[in-house]
């Protein structure tokens, strides 16, 4: 006979209701402790069955009454391929809910794992064990699979490429089982393994924090409700389990609100040195100033440069090492160029530090090249299926970071280097999909191929708990939780034009802190897409992220060395303002206008960037999320740049810019300011701060 309890942690609370054999159901998610109580069962004869089993399951299993589609799914050559779990019994452990179970037939053990965090934010993870004394073949094992409400729904979803990540697509809920999946070994750019599920004011975000292959599921039950399932996708044979061995499942994050989920990175992945986050200082990137080309003291030249300028941080990107001069050549070699750095890397840490910058380097540790030491003495050492062609993507093939020998290798390499060398920053890149990703038996090899990258990391940050890591995979080709545990910073993406940022950055904010995503100031006309923009609209758009920096200076007249100047000290002065993040805020795009910022109730900044031409004649109202009394007053104490590039501005609004006039909380939040038209590609940042009085009413 089934029964019904209530778990609760700090501030929240989840009700299940678990079966004699199957699967648990969790009924409800409240705020507070629930009293357990009688759940009537399903009506008789669902799906022709006279004993109906439960669909909206933690996770439903095949061949016992339930034709959906399976969470967990195996078999033991071609035996045991069905799983019917039963005497389940729960514990609390370090802060979570376990409910175990053992199904005695197919000699399997399922463990799943509930964790409330802070009330808003829940977790799951699965592992299964095979306790046969014969391999079990595991096709299938998802984190969690999330029950959705019936009726019509939005479902937002993630897509893009290269240079075009985090693109938002907004589609109704559709009436027939949906799958996405992601074969590339990374989390990709097209397929960012995140939804929001949206009914009228109610809605449900979720994440699954893993950096490999995986598959979100959107199934309909014959209730009308859905089960929406995510997890790793295995390649063919990839999950055999030998006796007595478990899958461990990657963590699945679920919140009403993907706030809730930002905090929670903030708060339970990020591991920071020394506890916390400290300002994220503004970088100088050396990549698409430089390239390969790396000379000593032109490099000096632009630090000192970027000393005045008040940057804080210098990263030395691709092209340091081995015999680097453009990328088809020395990944793998991870030794310093004697030709460019004939005396190492001393003379130029040395002067970056002298200049009071921190320093820090490109790094491809997963990577080889055809035309490198390294595969010419080891090709037995990447990736590759015996008779399949080794495909080259950029020029470089996949390390198999599976083999103890290649591991230990690229710890060395890194670890020496870090202890040679005052480096305190990695950018860390992955730059190729995976393809033929077999080990040296023939075997799929992605799922562990990802492991063994999360435990180099583990080693390399253990060995160096003071060096922060970036992720960057082409850009934002590896942005998920699951490599957040090892990093602290995003690469967004590596295409740095503005205007295709706007929607990039709007996208990747949703599930990832805006503090953490790297966002750079780069030349004009852009590398990537060519396109000509002024300087204020590339600093505007890159202002409250991550700020840097990616071109020459050197190569900046007076007048943009000027503004560069006082762009980054407005950035710093705001800086702990826009990185706080019960301030932050965003709205939806609306005819091309972006608005983002961080509001408390003493002070809002305010960002907006106009992108392509509105189509309106005049914008609407722009309407701010305002904290505090809805009288309080407020005024603009600065607009920068000091002159926007408003289309027919009126003598009032040019008066309420420049602070001579006031408004209270009420008039931003429910009335709005009447805005003049930006032109296209351009914006402006405005600071309101409140006043001491408030407005009279009555």
């Amino acid at each position: 006979m089934s029964f019904v309890f209530s778990y609760s942690h700090r501030d929240g609370a989840i009700h299940i209701k678990v079966p004699d054999s199957g699967m648990p159901e969790i009924l409800a998610w409240a705020p507070s402790r629930l009293d357990a109580a009688s759940i009537s069962d399903r009506a008789s004869r669902i799906n022709g069955m006279d004993d109906p089993p439960p669909s909206a399951v933690i996770l439903p299993t095949g061949g016992a009454g339930f034709f959906g589609w399976p969470a967990i799914q195996g078999h033991r050559d071609g035996q045991d391929f069905t799983l019917l779990f039963a005497n389940w019994r729960h514990e609390e452990r370090d802060g979570a809910l376990m409910l175990r179970a053992h199904d005695a037939v197919a000699r399997v053990s399922v463990a799943l794992r509930i964790a409330i965090h802070d009330g808003d934010v829940l977790t799951f993870a699965t592992t299964l064990t095979n306790e046969g004394d014969t391999p079990y073949m595991l096709e299938r094992c998802m984190a969690r699979s999330m029950v959705a409400p019936a009726g019509p729904a939005t479902l937002t979803t993630f897509t893009g490429m290269w240079g075009r990540e985090f693109q938002q697509r907004e589609t109704a809920c559709p009436d027939r089982l949906t799958v996405q999946e992601s074969r590339r070994g990374r989390t990709s750019h097209d397929r960012f393994p995140a939804l929001v599920f949206k009914q009228g004011a109610k809605q449900i975000a979720m994440h699954l924090g893993f950096s490999g292959n995986h598959v979100i599921a959107m199934d309909p039950l014959d209730d009308g409700r859905r089960l929406i399932h995510a997890g790793e996708l295995f390649e063919p044979g990839e999950m055999r389990l030998q006796p007595n061995e478990s899958y461990e499942s990657p963590p699945l994050f679920f919140a009403r609100d993907p706030a809730a989920l930002r905090n929670h990175v903030r708060k339970k992945i990020l591991a920071w040195p020394n506890g916390s986050m400290r300002p994220r200082p503004v970088t100088l990137n050396s990549w698409e100033g430089n390239y390969f080309d790396h000379k000593i003291e032109a490099l000096k030249a632009q630090i000192d440069e970027a000393t005045s300028l008040g940057i804080e941080r210098f990263v030395l990107d691709d092209g340091w090492f081995g015999k680097r001069n453009d990328d088809t050549s020395s990944l793998g070699d991870w030794d310093i160029d004697p030709a460019k750095y004939p005396d190492g890397f001393k003379p130029l840490v040395d002067h970056t530090l002298a200049c009071g910058l921190e320093f820090g380097i490109w790094i491809e540790p997963e990577m080889v090249n055809p035309d490198s030491d390294l595969f010419r003495a080891h090709p037995d050492w990447a990736l590759q299926i015996a008779g399949r062609p080794l495909l080259t993507s950029r020029n470089q093939l996949v390390l198999d970071l599976t083999r103890p020998d290649v591991f230990d290798y690229l710890f060395s390499k890194f670890d020496q280097l870090l202890r040679a060398n005052a480096i305190s920053y990695l950018k860390w890149d992955m730059n190729r999909d995976l393809t033929f990703a077999g080990d040296h038996s023939g075997r799929a090899a992605t799922s562990r191929q990802t492991r063994a990258f999360y435990r180099l990391m583990e080693k390399l940050r253990s060995a160096h708990p003071d060096v922060e890591v970036e992720s960057c995979a082409s850009g934002g080709g590896r942005a998920d939780y699951g490599v957040l545990k090892y990093t602290h910073r995003i690469w967004t993406s590596d295409c740095t034009d503005p205007l295709e940022r706007l929607s990039i950055q709007d996208g990747a904010r949703i599930f990832l802190p805006p503090e953490i995503l790297g966002s750079h100031i780069s030349a004009s006309p852009n590398h990537q897409t060519h396109r000509v923009t002024t300087l204020d609209f590339r600093a505007l758009v890159a202002f409250a992220y991550h700020f840097g920096v990616e071109l020459d200076p050197t190569k900046l007249d007076a007048d943009a060395k000027a503004k560069l100047r006082d762009w980054i000290a407005l950035h710093k002065e705001l800086r702990p303002h826009l990185h706080d993040a019960d301030a932050q805020f965003a709205l939806a795009p609306l005819d091309g206008r972006y608005v983002w910022g961080a509001i408390t109730d003493k002070r809002a900044v305010v960002i907006i960037a106009q992108g392509a031409q509105m189509q309106s004649e005049h914008p609407a109202p722009l309407t701010l999320p305002m904290r505090g009394s809805h009288l309080k007053r407020w005024r603009v104490t600065k607009c920068h740049p000091v002159e926007p590039d408003f289309i027919r501005i009126n003598e009032s609004q040019k008066k309420f810019l420049k602070g001579e006039g006031d408004a209270s909380a009420f008039d931003l939040a429910e009335i709005g300011i009447n805005l003049p038209m930006l032109r296209p590609e351009s914006g402006v940042v405005l600071i309101f701060d409140a006043e001491d009085r408030e407005a009279r009413h009555g």
